[in-house]
């Protein structure tokens, strides 16, 4: 017979379940996609921080001032790094957290909440749940909010105020701009009744009566006022009438002087001197104080005078955190949802907030949901449930009373599952997850996504104990949604299951190197994918010590900067502090690098001897990558080639053909002329020629056969019953877009080899 040109037809999408033998689809691959129906490299990635603490439980992402500002969150705490369009950051920053507990079972759920009523601030929202053990855990913790231009958060609904000034009435003022406290809330402290909540709260900046100058260094006296406090500012304006000097229209000046309610000193400066001033009268010249708060009780306070008051609304759950805007809603135990009312993340008890059990499992997750005539409305999933909440006020008679009920909460389906509180994710308007066994979806109705191709080999080789660590991100550019698994053994992520939307396929990252990610985040601004890698750089930076000695017979004081010997590492420095001739402190100044947990260490410090901490933890810290840029992995400044492939179906006569059904196959081998490629390629690339001489035969394989851009084509002489066709890219600078496979293929012998 003489040979035939043919052009493959092998669909696409990569099918793992199934025998070889039996499939239409590519047999296998690495790093590689499905784009027009024909395979292509997946995109390289560059490291863009390599001294992110983690790994990363939780990343988040939030353009502003030119920059995007990358959040994440690990076991001990939260870091921003801003980066600019290039890539470039500007260093990783710790948060300061208050109310927040580390721990190795924390995972990190984000969004973003505008304040309306509050400080005005746009807030980052954040609960670090303790749930990376078991998507189940019951135990509640705090949500967390702070300026989304900021570095510090605390927990929502509790807010303590050393300077609180009680009147022995049921009104309370303080000094501050970005006050926490509604309507609801518990009040605890000095003067204040068991059992007394907040009714009301108002910032406002009063305007002083009746001010006079009563002093030549700033002493002043004004009206009776709800409460006067050191570090108060005082705005002067206007145009002076009266008889008093030294204070200028248009300036501001600190209180650090008073008696809390009708004398005060002023001075340019926080904690400086007063003034000068001549004695006298203020006319034309208004006085403007500082924000303050003015909170009504439902208990009149004991006493006045200053004291220091908790507001506590206790906005503390296990499953996270999620904007409805203007609401907030938390979620958690025993299907609870719950919202702040409208604007105000401090109110949890008006009539627009609400409280509700929708089921009887967890809610572990929260998304919004866009559009609708029902607006703002979002999904949570529970273990076995999909909620619905929508915003529908309606008003009802209860007995002779009309209430308005403010929110709608359907249960679209109580036989759903969820694999993990990270798996699910928005596509274009559909939702997409991992249940226990199966994928699903949700455009109106919860369906199941067929998928015949990989779906048993994904499930039968998730670590299952390592569940919630299954995360999602999309690349929308190609129309993927990729899933993130630990497989086999690993107690990480090492590959990733790909579902492309556009081109109803499915496939997997091959457990590429470049699928080793704990987290990651699409920005729609930032057009690079961002994921956190979980392998450490090994830097081991002393995040604790102990002291195991104190020592004795030192100088006493403090010492800073002081350089700590011993160990592996070097560079770590301390504040050491000496009382009654020991060590009775140490604060990691420099932390240094390559130090490990429970080396010793040691110092010079003046007069004794006997001084030795030990390490009682070290951080090891991990990379943060963009992906989808250029064709190499790029660490630091080095590149390195990434390695894709892809192999055919089976080619044969069986089938009647080269990859192409027919109605009757010939018994005899396949004989490979020639290969030629149609590739848009950049670098060399290798082909390979695998198969069995029979279906369930051990696989031979030869090559590899070079090819080069532009490569017309390459001539081989290969023989196997069934035959596929490896193509492999690993070269610095590799790519490839692959257009029609050509190969020449003849009728072989008849009898072959058989192992």
């Amino acid at each position: 017979m003489t040979a035939k040109v043919y052009a493959l037809d092998t669909k696409p999408g990569v099918q793992r379940d199934g025998t070889n033998f039996d499939k239409n689809f590519y047999n296998d691959g690495r790093w590689v996609r499905f784009q027009r129906g024909r395979p292509r490299k997946v995109g390289g990635y560059r490291e863009i921080a390599g001294n992110l603490a983690g790994p990363s439980r939780g990343i988040y992402v939030n353009p502003q001032n030119a920059f995007t500002n990358v959040f994440s969150g690990y076991s001990d705490g939260l870091q921003v790094l801003p980066i600019d369009n290039n890539g470039t950051g500007s260093g990783v920053t710790n948060f300061t957290l208050s109310n927040f507990t580390a721990s190795l079972l924390n995972i990190w759920q984000f969004d973003t909440f505008k304040d309306a009523t509050g400080s005005g601030n746009n807030l980052l929202l954040a609960h670090p749940g303790q749930n990376l053990a078991q998507i189940d855990s019951t135990t509640n913790t705090p949500v967390l909010a702070g300026s989304i231009s900021g570095t510090t958060m605390s927990q929502i609904g509790t807010f303590t105020d050393a300077n609180a000034y009680l009147n022995g009435s049921t009104v309370v003022t303080f000094t501050q701009v970005d006050y926490k406290i509604g309507a609801g809330q518990t009040v605890t402290g000095t003067g204040i009744p068991a059992n007394t909540t907040v009714v009301s709260s108002v910032g406002d900046a009063p305007n002083l009566s009746s001010v006079a100058v009563t002093g030549v260094a700033g002493q002043m006296s004004c009206a009776s006022t709800p409460g006067l406090f050191l570090g108060q500012t005082v705005t002067v304006s206007g145009t002076l009438t009266g008889t008093s000097t030294g204070l200028v229209s248009g300036a501001t000046y600190y209180i650090v002087a008073t008696n809390y309610s009708t004398t005060f000193t002023l001075s340019a400066t926080a904690g400086g001197a007063g003034i000068a001033t001549t004695a006298g009268t203020t006319n034309g010249l208004v006085f403007t104080l500082g924000l303050y708060t003015k909170v009504t009780l439902s208990n009149a306070a004991t006493t006045t005078g200053s004291s220091t008051l908790t507001f506590n609304n206790n906005i503390s759950v296990s499953g996270g955190v999620v904007s409805l805007h203007p609401y907030v809603f938390v979620y958690g135990n025993d299907g609870l949802i719950k919202n702040c009312s409208s604007g105000n993340i401090e109110d949890w008890v008006s009539a627009d907030a609400n409280e509700v059990n929708v089921a009887t499992g967890k809610i572990v997750q929260g998304l919004p949901v866009r559009g609708g005539s029902n607006a703002p409305s979002g999904l949570f999933w529970s273990l076995d449930s999909l909620i619905r909440v929508s915003y529908n006020p309606t008003t009802i008679n209860v007995g002779t009373t009309a209430v308005t009920q403010y929110w709608r909460y359907d249960i679209i389906s109580s036989q759903s599952s969820m694999l993990s509180s990270q798996c699910v994710i928005e596509y274009d308007g559909i939702y997409y997850w991992i249940g226990v066994d199966r994928f699903l979806l949700y455009n109106g109705v919860v369906k199941e996504i067929e998928n015949d191709m990989n779906q048993n080999y994904f499930f039968d080789n998730l670590n299952y104990a390592q569940r919630q660590k299954v995360w999602v991100t999309k690349v929308p550019r190609y129309g993927e949604i990729w899933w993130f698994y630990p497989r086999g053994n690993a107690t990480e992520c090492t590959d990733a299951i790909i579902f492309n939307v556009r081109e109803q396929c499915w496939y997997d990252a091959g457990q590429a190197l470049g699928a080793r990610r704990s987290a990651g985040y699409f920005s729609q601004v930032f057009h690079y994918p961002i994921n956190a890698s979980w392998e450490t750089n090994y830097v081991g930076v002393i995040s604790e010590v102990s002291i195991y000695s104190g020592g004795a017979g030192y100088t006493n004081g403090t010492y800073s900067y002081v350089a700590l010997t011993g160990g592996t590492g070097t560079g770590a420095t301390a504040t050491i502090t000496v009382a009654g001739g020991i060590v009775t402190n140490v604060v990691i100044e420099n932390q240094g690098r390559d130090y490990a947990i429970d080396q010793f260490l040691s110092a010079s410090i003046p007069g004794g001897a006997g001084f030795s901490l030990t390490i009682s933890n070290v951080e090891e810290d991990v990379s943060l990558y963009q992906h989808e840029f250029g064709t190499d992995a790029i660490k630091g400044s080095t590149p390195t080639a990434v390695e894709s492939y892809f192999e055919t179906n089976d080619l044969g006569w069986v089938s009647g053909g080269p990859s192409q059904p027919s109605m009757e196959g010939i018994n005899r081998w396949i004989h490979l002329e020639r290969f030629e490629p149609d590739f848009i390629q950049s670098g060399e690339m290798e082909l390979y020629v695998t198969g069995p001489p029979y279906a369930d035969e051990t696989d031979s394989t030869t090559g590899p056969y070079v090819f080069q851009p532009n490569t017309g084509k390459v001539d081989l002489r290969e023989q196997r019953r069934e035959m596929r066709l490896r193509i492999r890219s690993n070269t610095l600078g590799g790519d490839y877009q692959t257009g029609k496979i050509i190969v020449n293929a003849d009728i072989g012998d008849q009898r072959g080899y058989s192992t």
